[in-house]
Formats: structure tokens, sequence, C-alpha cells
């Protein structure tokens, strides 16, 4: 695949824009206490998944998990597999570290950095069993729609650090952008849709506030599942 040459991660084009965002008094409480237990630092060394957890459960990496509560609700109803958050706006991280106290969850962990950053340099090839992108900010404006994350070369490095049969659930409340991503992953040739264009809801989604919201606005929610050849 296409790797970019050095000093280019700068450079590129982020799908996000890092708001400073108000912390309640509880997402900072659990952000200061909770942090060290849960969150792993960004480096430029490949992630051990088995010492991480301390098992080897197949592991599901979300992309910008927002408020983390559906992240937690999946993590908490699915012991037997392992969850990586990664996320740069740190209320949305103080309040999955919230969620993981009161839920008493202990499989899941945070990197509080740029995904793809962390893509390229923390997780190996054939190591990911799931990609979750649920609610990505659609960039609406046609000027903007370079910073929509799902796209090619991106949907590639998904591609790779997919185990053979791995998956790449996307859901998004924007119709536009769910048309971009079905026209781009089809695009990418490691990867299969399947469905026959959009897929149907999978139940074991919690339906998020956010995604209520959008709902009683009469957005239509449209999803993708595509797997790795």
């Amino acid at each position: 695949m296409n790797r970019e040459a050095p000093g280019e991660s700068s450079r590129r084009i982020k799908s996000y824009v890092l708001r400073a965002g108000r912390m309640s008094d509880a997402q900072k409480r659990s952000y200061e206490n909770l942090k060290d237990n849960f969150c792993i630092p960004f480096s430029e060394t490949m992630l051990n998944p088995e010492t991480l957890f301390g098992n080897k459960h197949p592991l599901t990496i979300e992309i910008g998990f927002g408020m983390g509560i559906a992240t937690a609700m999946i993590a908490e109803a699915n012991p037997e597999k392992n969850y990586l958050g990664l996320e740069v706006h740190r209320p949305g991280i103080g309040r999955l570290l919230w969620e993981i106290e009161q839920r008493k969850i202990s499989n899941i962990r945070i990197v509080e950095h740029d995904a793809v950053e962390v893509l390229e340099k923390m997780i190996s090839a054939d190591s990911v069993e799931a990609f979750h992108i649920f609610f990505p900010d659609p960039w609406p404006k046609k000027r903007h729609h370079k910073r929509r994350l799902v796209k090619r070369p991106f949907n590639r490095l998904l591609a790779e650090k997919l185990i053979p049969g791995g998956y790449i659930y996307f859901v998004t409340d924007w119709a536009d952008y769910g048309d971009w991503a079905l026209s781009e992953l089809t695009a990418t040739p490691e990867i299969y849709n399947q469905y026959e264009g959009f897929a149907p809801r999978q139940e074991w989604r919690p339906e998020t506030k956010f995604e209520s919201k959008g709902i009683a606005k009469q957005h239509e929610v449209r999803e993708l599942l595509f797997r790795k050849k």
C-alpha cells in the first residue's frame, strides 16, 4: 500500500478540528484518576494487544468514540472481546472513563491521539478483528469533503490492519457522506461489501443520543459493513 513520505503526517489534512470543549467535574475527576489505568500514550512502538489486555481476545478499534457511551455498552456486552478507542477530544475521554468505572469494565483501552498516526505507528498488520466508525464528522460543505475520514488511501490502511474476514462498520446520519463512503469503500480493492449497497442496522449497536437527535430531525441513518478479502 502507499506509504506517506517523511513528514507527511504533520502536513496531512486532518479529519477533525480539536475544540476546547468544557469538561464537567465528573469528567475531569475520571480523567485525572483513571487515565493511567486505561489510557495508552501515543508512541512509535507497535502495541502488543495480548500484553496490553492480558489475554488473546480479538481486538476491535473504534475511531472517534465521541462521549463513549455506546462504546462502553458494546464492551460491557462483549467481555470476550477487547476494545481500543481512539479519540482526541478530552471531555469524551473523561466521560468514557467515567462509564468504565461505573460499569466496572476491564476490556477497554484508550489512545488520546490522531487515529491515522496511531494506526500507522502502533497497530500491526493483520491484528484487528473490527473497526467501528460511528457518526464521524460529515464535513457537509463540498470544499471540506477532503477532510472526511473514510476515503482512500485511509481505507487501505484500515484494510491492512484487519485480519482476513475482519470488518469495517461505518454509520452516518448524513446521507451524502453515506453515499461517499459507499463509493470510497467499494473502490478499495482489499475489502468487499457484505451487503448489496447499505447494510441493515446491526441490532447489537446501541442507539446514542446523537443518533436519536438526528432521527428526530429526519436524518437518514446509513450503515456499511465491509470485510477484508
